[in-house]
């Protein structure tokens, strides 16, 4: 089949969204890396194999999800560069690179990125066959090589990866002239645990919990992208009440998230009381998903095959109800955000990213819409329940905190909106049913729009000989793209405004760690 002016064969997966998959030649690669761009096509995620090596790359086109492999010949570690035409494509690299062992032939950036100098020499996680070399890495891997920023009047801020709150890890360099900064430089990885290995060591059915603990706060989407790939390989069809369900607890996760950063935003520009009001409404919203779904963050809620457990008559009602009252009080709060010359002053014009710069990078999710990135699977490429719901998108075009804060408003009113239509017209039937592994070796990809954006899984399962069966499964999170457009964010703007810009992506460190 000709695709891009290349001669593909393209296998279309079973999936609630459309994707197809196919191999390419070394020649074809970069070609086809820059025929996607031309057409308007984003570079959604890129991973390395295991055992025979292959390096993967998935992209979104206007028709659905492009999964391509290159195999690598038997002896090749290398493999052309993406990150010319998709600068995105450059961490992802060097995640493979120190998982898979295989590398970007000719990456102007090819520094260690999860190795932080504590594997033996040798040592790829992905690679089951390798041996490790009981010997460590030289020191090189210890001391990482910021990039450096002469001038006069030029100096360091170094933070982290310990930090004064409860967050994850990550160490950030600053290079700045008084408190305007001229550059910022991420060090991450440090919450890296093997998650992807570990998958290959659990039989399917028992790793839908590990994939929910990708990132805790989106566990929900990372539970459903799971289960959706792992159906999709075993050819099963959800009852349709399940699938509703399972929209119903993603769109709850939404509102958590929403609610709990804008909380917190209001707090990074001193203003108190939003985070006590939206701290309080947010604790509200969990205990009420204690009661209905048995868990506050609804993790294990999502299963293969359908759901844990059904809703409640009372707590249908109890939850339609719940959405009416936070509805009203999050209104009353936007006004208020909104009047407040102090806070929009920190708001308005801090943290920009243009709407050009966010398409060059891949800028993606709430923070991508709120650069004039129009981009939400649920309206681009809607499956079940969203294909009858018509999601309104939200979307901004100013990509500074305001904007990110007004996508945030717009998309709570959304969900909430779409929780209530789907209590009141919930499909009937059961909600989880058996899955049959096929005895042949399988894929599936789960594609879901999570709170913070795309969280896509891709899955190979071995034929049923092979005790564990899982070959390979990849979690992408939408971070993976959009840390690197934090470091833009805040180039022009002082120091001080750095924990606002921040809170503002509020991007997942386990999520792009694994």
């Amino acid at each position: 089949m000709e695709v891009f002016g290349l001669n593909l064969t393209l296998q279309r997966l079973e999936a609630p969204a459309p994707v197809w998959r196919a191999r390419v030649t070394a020649a074809d690669w970069v070609p086809a890396a820059m025929v996607v761009r031309e057409a308007g096509g984003r570079l959604l995620a890129l991973w390395g194999g295991v055992q025979a090596a292959t390096v993967c790359v998935a992209y979104v086109l206007a028709d659905g999800l492009l999964w391509l492999e290159l195999p690598l010949p038997s002896g090749q570690s290398s493999y052309p560069d993406l990150a010319p035409v998709f600068p995105a494509a450059s961490r992802m690299q060097r995640a493979a690179a120190d998982l898979s062992g295989i590398f970007a032939e000719g990456a102007q950036d090819q520094r260690p990125w999860l190795n932080h100098g504590a594997w033996p020499t040798g040592y790829f996680p992905l690679r089951h066959t390798t041996e490790a070399s009981q010997t460590f890495p030289d020191a090189l891997l210890l001391d990482y090589a910021f990039v450096r920023v002469e001038g006069d009047g030029v100096h360091e801020i170094a933070v982290g990866p310990v930090h004064a709150g409860v967050i994850e890890p990550g160490h950030f360099r600053f290079s700045v002239v008084g408190e305007k900064v001229l550059r910022l430089e991420q060090r991450l990885g440090y919450t890296h645990k093997g998650i992807e290995q570990r998958m290959t060591q659990l039989p399917p059915l028992q790793a839908a919990r590990l994939a929910g603990r990708v990132s805790g706060d989106s566990t929900v989407a990372y539970a459903w992208a799971y289960c959706m790939a792992l159906e999709a390989a075993a050819s099963c069809d959800l009852a349709p009440r399940a699938v509703w369900l399972r929209a119903l607890m993603l769109e709850r996760e939404r509102v958590a998230n929403h609610l709990g950063d804008l909380g917190a935003l209001g707090n990074d520009a001193a203003f108190a009381f939003g985070l006590a009001q939206f701290s309080r409404l947010r604790e509200d919203w969990l205990r009420l998903a204690k009661e209905a779904f048995g868990h506050r963050l609804m993790m294990d809620c999502v299963v293969p095959g359908g759901v844990a457990a059904d809703l409640a008559l009372t707590h249908i009602t109890q939850l339609s109800q719940q959405c009416d009252a936070i509805e009203r009080e999050v209104q009353t709060l936007r006004s208020i955000y909104e009047d407040h010359a102090g806070l929009q002053d920190r708001f308005m014009s801090t943290g920009r990213v243009s709407p050009a710069l966010a398409a060059q990078l891949g800028l993606t999710g709430l923070a991508g819409r709120a650069s004039g990135q129009a981009h939400d699977l649920r309206c681009d490429h809607p499956g079940a329940p969203y294909d009858s719901l018509q999601v309104k998108l939200a979307s901004q075009r100013n990509g500074d905190v305001a904007a990110r804060v007004a996508v945030r408003f717009d998309e709570v009113f959304e969900s909430l909106r779409l929780i209530r239509q789907m209590l009141a017209e919930l499909p009937a039937g059961p909600v989880r049913q058996a899955l049959c592994l096929p005895e042949q070796a399988s894929r599936g990809a789960g594609w879901v729009e999570g709170w913070r954006g795309e969280v896509l899984v891709v899955l190979e399962l071995d034929e049923a000989a092979n005790q564990h069966r899982i070959r390979r499964c990849h979690f992408h999170d939408p971070s993976w793209q959009n840390w690197p457009v934090l470091e833009h964010a805040i180039m022009g703007n002082i120091v001080p405004d750095f924990p606002l810009i921040n809170k503002s992506f509020n991007l997942s460190y386990a999520g792009q760690d694994l």
